[in-house]
């Protein structure tokens, strides 16, 4: 891992966190949108088989080795965490839930990075500024969507919504463990290892499926056109793009720091909101994004100085 580390520049460090943050701030939007054109398992199914042929097929043409099984094992099992379990659980809660609240419930995610981090304990529990900056980003993310957060649990809730709320928690987890398997015992190219992460999810997504008849129940003739453009796009930058500068980030900086991507995350919504959405911010919404960008901040100088 040092020298992985050693061996990455800092503009391409710079410019996978820009395609973390920024991309994957969008995908909620393009999820809830492709959601009503698909069934969710196949949703998951079709986009990931998709990214991982046309990966696969580039690290051929670049020939790589993709076939090599003490790589692939380690893929398949990040790959099942990560994706079926991690973002499967996002693709079916967006059903029932607000992107808002998906938003606040993922955000823990950091918080399950410095507690199933083992080999970093030291590191992180051992530095002030990580650890601060952690609790701020959380509780930017709780003044940035307070709102929504209210109106939810004001609400008369249903079971399936408190249910959906701890499959997040649960998903989040699976998420940062699924990082951390990737992080310390994934072996091979980010591509390869992108590749077959979602080739997994991909065939656990579509034994599902079939398992609830997906594929035979619904007209695919009335699949509107913007739900085909989401799948298109969750495919090309949120799986290809944005998944494979995060699996590659997580071999060459610290863990922690790119868990700032979920606290981030929703920054990006909210301004897509305003932006494409024509939706409105208000001074305390500002006051939130503003919060947590400086947890960002923090946990990022934090690990630049401590990085060798």
């Amino acid at each position: 891992m040092a020298t992985k580390q050693t061996q990455a520049s800092t503009p391409m460090v710079i410019l996978a966190f820009a395609i973390v943050y920024i991309v994957w701030g969008s995908t909620y939007l393009f999820i809830q949108r492709a959601i009503h054109g698909f069934p969710p398992f196949l949703l998951g199914a079709l986009r990931f088989a998709l990214a991982a042929f046309i990966m696969l097929g580039w690290s051929f043409l670049r020939k790589e080795k993709i076939f090599i099984w003490s790589q692939v094992k380690h893929a398949l099992v990040s790959g099942l965490m990560l994706l079926f379990i991690g973002n499967g659980i996002v693709i079916w809660v967006e059903q029932y839930l607000p992107s808002a609240l998906v938003a606040i419930l993922l955000s823990s995610a950091p918080l399950w990075f410095v507690m199933l981090d083992k080999p970093k304990w030291k590191d992180n529990f051992g530095s002030k500024a990580t650890l601060l900056g952690l609790a701020v980003g959380f509780i930017g993310v709780i003044i940035l969507f307070y709102k929504n957060l209210i109106k939810s649990f004001s609400a008369q809730g249903s079971l399936l919504e408190i249910g959906a709320m701890a499959l997040l928690v649960i998903g989040s987890a699976a998420w940062a463990g699924g990082s951390l398997y990737s992080k310390y015992y994934s072996k091979g190219t980010a591509t390869v290892n992108s590749a077959w992460q979602m080739a997994a999810a991909s065939a656990a997504f579509s034994l599902c499926s079939f398992i609830r008849g997906e594929p035979f129940n619904f007209d695919w003739s009335g699949i509107p056109a913007d739900a085909w453009m989401s799948l298109a796009y969750l495919v090309l930058f949120g799986s290809i793009a944005g998944f494979s500068a995060y699996v590659w980030l997580l071999e060459v900086r610290p863990a922690t720091q790119v868990s700032t991507y979920a606290y981030v995350n929703p920054v990006v919504a909210v301004l897509l909101g305003i932006f494409f959405a024509s939706e409105s911010i208000t001074f305390i919404q500002i006051l939130g994004l503003a919060v947590i960008l400086t947890s960002v901040l923090m946990i990022n100088l934090a690990k630049f100085k401590r990085a060798e």
